[in-house]
């Protein structure tokens, strides 16, 4: 994955590109947005395909309103320091972010992480933000049923909390790739609370 000074780096080229004429070729029409509709949580028990389209839908208009908040910015704050970090981190999450998008256009999420994901996406639609990030916090850190001062145990009682400790811990946080996707997750969150502030201030996140 690339940083954010290598990304800062590419956009400048980018934009010396464009100047030069570069990139005059006719622009690609862009691909028809997924429906928003509202997130039913529920949809767990009766329809999980539905749900999954629900959840795509809701973060892909994210991203892409985003990308367009980024765009539309005058261009004295698109020169600035803060303005070209904002845009850095804006197409650093949209990276970041696609393997979650293809599990969920793929419908191959397990369980437990779809149902962390379905409550962020669903709260964060309706402005509980600080909901969102309750659920966020469960499916990033996980619910350890143990004290952490229990380290002696034998191995056949460790073997069994480990069964017990991975149904409620955070499997996201097992590879470096979910790690980045579920912090994008977080980024996503901020923006939405930016743009549709939450109605009241207790659910500030």
């Amino acid at each position: 994955m690339r940083t954010l000074e290598e990304m800062e780096t590419n956009m400048r080229l980018d934009d010396l590109k464009q100047k030069g004429g570069a990139n005059d070729e006719k622009k690609k029409p862009k691909k028809s947005a997924p429906v928003v509709e509202p997130i039913q949580i529920e949809l767990l028990q009766s329809d999980i395909d539905r749900l999954y389209s629900q959840i795509y839908a809701y973060f892909a208009h994210t991203l892409e309103e985003w990308e367009e908040a980024m765009a539309e910015r005058p261009e004295e704050e698109k020169r600035t320091g803060p303005g070209k970090r904002q845009a850095v981190l804006q197409k650093q999450t949209a990276e970041y972010i696609k393997p979650l998008m293809r599990q969920l256009k793929k419908k191959t999420l397990e369980p437990d992480i779809l149902a962390r994901v379905a409550e962020i996406a669903q709260r964060m639609q309706v402005r509980l933000y600080r909901d969102a990030q309750d659920a966020y916090l469960q499916l990033s850190i996980g619910n350890a049923p143990w004290p952490i001062g229990v380290t002696m145990v034998g191995i056949h009682e460790r073997s069994a909390r480990e069964k017990i400790f991975s149904s409620q811990v955070a499997h996201v946080l097992n590879d470096e790739a979910s790690r980045k996707w579920i912090q994008s997750v977080k980024r996503l969150m901020t923006f939405a609370q930016t743009k549709y502030p939450p109605y009241t201030l207790s659910q500030i996140s």
